[in-house]
């Protein structure tokens, strides 16, 4: 689709003479097109086009530095080979496997204009030809129908300005019959391995003769606001009535169609409903699986004592000469109760122990004789648990060795309960980043005698992902759990520890006390917030206290200011932009585009691409990510030398105790936060939390 008239563009018309290069990802082909007797260098999207197809191409002429002038297509109509010698020149192009100049001429020489036909529809009258067997009659059949298979796919997604990138998807999904299935179905292109927004597929369908009011469509709408919800908002359910009430929004229908739909959606098992913590909760089926699963396998291990070693006491004190530590009361609990319990938690705040802790524990299982792995939900969270242990350490995802589903194109585990872990214990730390379906199929991959610790701060921001595992397995108060809280001297001396306690329990700190390694730069205006964090990176923190910038952490705790620079992080071949101060527009953005907030306006993002100018809606806003910050979100599991927190007035969702405590517990030698301090007593106070429909606490109690 062009956004200009037909009058602005130019047009040429030609038969392809040669394509130079073509990638089948997206479909972007650079090719010679033959224009009466002159040849023509075109480039543009024009997957699968092939030598001796016709062409009319609509675009502008540009020129290349190297290869000089250049048609820009941005329409593209296309036709098969007709006469005899374009249907030659495509057959001996190579573009059919198996079929090569001089079986070309047969084949010519035998059916005339009908030779495209027949080797789509009736391969086997090949076989005249001497040479061709039928098997071979066969292959070049199939070869040329999935061809011709991918040719009608693209072009009916490029006519419904959908990416092209679809199509590799869905034919490795559903094969040859992959428009077949979309047409009769355009709702599946909202699953998560295609990732088309709903608003696309629901146009698509509409388009196609699906009515407003057809159970498909109701039925997908209900299945989407359930995923939606489940994934984007951290729940692994929704009651039923909030589901019924924001599908009626969605689709504008009303909620006694939906409950019809929803009913032969639960008899049909493509969602599950049971009465959870007092809700009628609808799940998809997975994270219902998932979360009683999760229930079942910690109750089982929560209520299983094991032996422990013999002369406990006399290992603990080899430990701590070891290790040249005493431990405290509630330390040596711990490591006790590693000893004893198939699973416990362990969690506190910073400077409470929990590293100390943790060594001990590793140090108990090697005494034991316990073969034991270390793991963490990020690669970044990976590594430090392995430098502060002085072993290996693993994501979770490595540890349970992900590998690829040639099938479905999706990442799946290949350690699970027919092939489990050889550990002998799992010791996983910064739990609270862990979901629902990550830690199922953790424990799926479990021996039936693996000991777990699960190490973190329920008090940090929780997962991205469905559920709030780690607070939910705390509050059951159902499995073995050490609580540190006692903050050591040392680790009192750190303004960044007891401030973060300050934080936590809701008490704003003293920010006018600059000391230690916690500070507060008092700046009200953007531009002077922004001027002082450069400085700081630049030149203050590298030449005087000795921190390169590459250890220097700048967060933010929102998402989106003017002049923010930001990337675009998923191709959208669809997106329009246009040039800022001029006339020409074009389709198309690409993840690593990096551009600058131009503008906020009644929800809209005026992003400027170095010219391009393109208007994200809210719904296009998961497209875009900081380019010179991260957020206090993704920072989550790290921890640097350095970090500097800018800090304004903002959302208030995001403006949270949660969000600051999470922030200034990043920092391993200095925090700064430079902003308004009036903002940063307003999130100490802010202790809002979205809450997550979960059902695992309620499990776990109720079982």
């Amino acid at each position: 689709m062009v956004s200009l008239s037909d009058q602005e563009l130019e047009m040429i018309e030609g038969t392809v003479s040669s394509v130079i290069f073509q990638n089948e990802e997206n479909g972007y082909t650079i090719l010679k097109l033959d224009v009466h007797g002159e040849e023509v260098t075109v480039v543009g999207p024009m997957a699968g086009t092939a030598p001796g197809e016709y062409l009319s191409v609509r675009g502008r002429w540009t020129r290349h530095p190297t290869y000089g002038p250049q048609m820009k297509a941005e329409v593209v109509d296309r036709r098969l080979p007709q006469s005899m010698k374009e249907i030659f020149h495509y057959l001996s192009s190579g573009a059919i496997k198996g079929v090569g100049k001089t079986t070309a001429r047969l084949i010519i020489e035998e059916f005339g204009e009908d030779a495209l036909t027949v080797i789509e529809e009736d391969p086997e009258q090949l076989t005249k030809i001497k040479g061709i067997t039928k098997k071979r009659a066969r292959q070049i059949g199939e070869v040329f129908r999935q061809q011709m298979g991918t040719r009608r796919l693209m072009e009916f997604l490029t006519q419904h300005q959908l990416p092209l990138e679809l199509a590799g998807l869905l034919r490795r999904a559903y094969g040859d019959v992959a428009l077949e299935v979309v047409k009769a179905n355009p709702y599946l292109l909202v699953n998560e391995e295609f990732e088309v927004e709903f608003s696309q597929a629901d146009k698509l369908a509409l388009d196609l003769g699906v009515g407003a009011e057809d159970p498909l469509r109701l039925e997908a709408g209900l299945i989407f606001e359930l995923a939606h919800n489940n994934y984007n908002n951290g729940h692994t359910f929704l009651p039923r009535r909030k589901l019924v009430e924001a599908t009626s929004v969605l689709l504008e229908v009303s909620g006694e169609l939906l409950e019809d739909c929803l009913e032969a959606l639960l008899r049909r098992g493509e969602a599950e409903c049971e009465q959870v913590a007092g809700q009628e909760a609808v799940y998809l089926p997975a994270l219902h699986e998932a979360e009683a699963y999760i229930a079942q396998r910690i109750l089982e291990m929560s209520q299983a004592e094991l032996l422990p070693p013999e002369g406990l006491d006399r290992l603990i004190r080899r430990i701590e000469k070891e290790q040249r530590i005493s431990y405290a009361p509630q330390q040596r609990s711990a490591v006790e109760l590693a000893a004893s319990r198939q699973v416990m938690l362990l969690t506190g705040g910073p400077g409470t122990g929990k590293t100390t802790c943790l060594r001990g524990v590793l140090a108990l299982f090697e005494m034991m004789g316990l073969d034991t792995a270390l793991a963490a939900p990020t690669g970044r969270a990976a590594k430090r648990l392995g430098e502060l242990c002085n072993t290996e350490a693993s994501t979770i995802h490595r540890l349970l060795e992900t590998g690829f589903d040639p099938h479905t194109g999706k990442l799946v585990f290949t350690r699970n309960s027919y092939d489990p872990l050889k550990a002998d214990a799992v010791i996983v730390d910064e739990t609270s980043m862990v979901d629902v379906p990550l830690m199922a199929a953790l424990l799926d991959a479990l021996r039936d005698d693996c000991r777990l610790v699960l190490v973190g701060d329920p008090d940090q921001l929780p997962s991205v992902g469905p559920g709030a595992l780690f607070a939910d397995l705390i509050r059951s108060e159902t499995v073995p759990t050490v609580r540190l809280t006692e903050i050591f001297r040392q680790a009192a001396q750190s303004a960044i520890i007891r401030n973060a306690h300050l934080i936590n329990r809701g008490e704003v700190p003293d920010l006018r006390r600059n000391e230690g390694d916690f500070f507060c730069l008092a700046r009200r205006d953007p531009q002077e917030v922004l001027d002082t964090i450069v400085d700081l990176c630049r030149r203050r923190l590298p030449e005087r206290m000795g921190i390169p910038a590459d250890q220097i952490q700048v967060l933010s705790p929102w998402v989106f200011r003017a002049g923010d620079r930001v990337m675009q992080v998923r191709n959208n071949y669809d997106i329009l932009w246009r040039e800022e101060g001029g006339t020409d527009s074009g389709m198309g953005m690409f993840n690593g585009d990096i551009g600058v907030i131009r503008s906020i306006e009644k929800e809209v993002i005026t992003v400027d691409f170095d010219g391009k100018v393109v208007e994200y809606s809210p719904d296009m806003l998961g497209e875009l990510e900081p380019a010179f910050a991260v957020t206090v979100h993704k920072a989550q599991g790290s921890e640097y030398r350095a970090v500097i927190l800018a800090a304004l007035d903002g959302a208030p969702m995001l403006m949270t105790r949660g969000v600051l405590y999470t922030a200034v517990t990043r920092a391993r030698e200095l925090f700064i936060v430079v902003g308004d301090p009036a903002a940063v007593a307003g999130m100490v106070h802010n202790n809002r939390q979205t809450r997550r429909y979960s059902g695992l606490r309620a499990r776990l109690t109720e079982e």
